[in-house]
């Protein structure tokens, strides 16, 4: 069973989008088509995007979710009159007919599924960023060559953030994903962690990680940035 996130407008259940979909064993979580959305969202396997009936808008929603990052895949939700409209500009990486069937809804998902993970297993384990290299089969930190001293905690969360470069996550989110739903700390804690890991990364490197005021933390490729626009985005 997989985790479904589906980005609509509509005001129903997912049975007004794809029908087919309540047919399925699947777990399907509905929040509204805004970016923002991801903020309040659960992790997921899969992202449906409903552009029955706002073509234009829901092309620009796909391109902002893969702009923040999001290694999941990206279906769109069309009707049949609207599959003329949709290019590889939309960045999405298939579509489904809103008619679709069971059977055809539940191929397109373990297809989408299949080409992430092929995908994932064929590249490497390092995650680099500015000079950072990350290995996660050693849990170790190198920058410019020079091993990183890091708490397995530190290293966790510099890990989360750079495998999600540019997304922003809340210190709630950072809380469950790096120190998991049953920490009853607070999230004062990320606040520390942040603050030492911008400490052992330098003063070259410390702003690879930046505060979006009002929001949390994200991972930034460029050393020059502007959370308050972001913030007030």
């Amino acid at each position: 069973m997989s985790q479904i996130l589906m980005l609509t407008n509509n005001h129903g259940s997912s049975v007004d989008v794809l029908p087919a979909l309540e047919l399925l064993s699947h777990s399907v979580h509905i929040l509204p088509a805004v970016p923002t959305a991801l903020l309040d969202a659960k992790p997921s396997d899969l992202i449906m995007v409903d552009a029955r009936k706002d073509l234009a808008g829901s092309r620009s929603l796909t391109q902002l979710l893969r702009a923040t990052g999001i290694s999941v895949p990206l279906l769109l939700v069309l009707t049949e009159g609207g599959m003329a409209a949709v290019s590889a500009s939309w960045a999405a990486d298939d579509v489904v007919l809103e008619s679709a069937g069971p059977a055809e809804v539940e191929a397109r998902i373990r297809l989408a599924l299949t080409r992430v993970a092929g995908a994932e297993d064929a590249v490497s384990h390092e995650i680099q960023a500015a000079g950072v290299i990350i290995d996660e089969d050693s849990y170790t930190v190198r920058v410019h060559g020079n091993a990183l001293n890091l708490t397995y905690k530190e290293f966790e969360l510099l890990k989360y953030l750079a495998q999600h470069p540019g997304r922003v996550f809340t210190r709630a989110q950072l809380l469950n994903e790096v120190w998991g739903y049953d920490y009853y700390g607070g999230t004062r804690t990320v606040d520390v962690h942040v603050r030492r890991l911008r400490a052992k990364l330098g003063s070259d490197h410390e702003s690879l990680i930046s505060t979006v005021r009002n929001v949390g933390y994200r991972l930034t490729i460029s050393k020059t940035s502007d959370d308050d626009e972001l913030a007030d985005a």
